[in-house]
């Protein structure tokens, strides 16, 4: 299988292949993918010394706030799971 050539990358870390690609990520933007992808950003920030130490504090919490699945979340993807 061929491999693709990479446009670019977002954050350092999430893969583009084209400008088409990147206008479909826009388009197609889940609240779940704007969730990873405002993740990605805020840690590539943090990499690049953006932020004060208690800022970092506040944003880390936050994302782990952000990416925890809630227990009902859980039981119905649990659900889905298993039909």
């Amino acid at each position: 299988m061929e491999q693709e050539e990479l446009y670019g990358k977002l954050f350092d870390t999430i893969p583009l292949y084209s400008e088409e690609h990147l206008d479909l990520l826009l388009q197609t933007l889940s609240k779940e993918d704007a969730s990873r992808v405002l993740i990605h950003a805020v840690k590539q920030a943090f990499r690049q010394n953006i932020y004060s130490l208690g800022e970092c504090e506040v944003i880390s919490k936050s994302i782990r706030v952000i990416s925890r699945v809630e227990p009902e979340e859980k039981i119905e993807n649990e659900k889905k799971d298993g039909e």
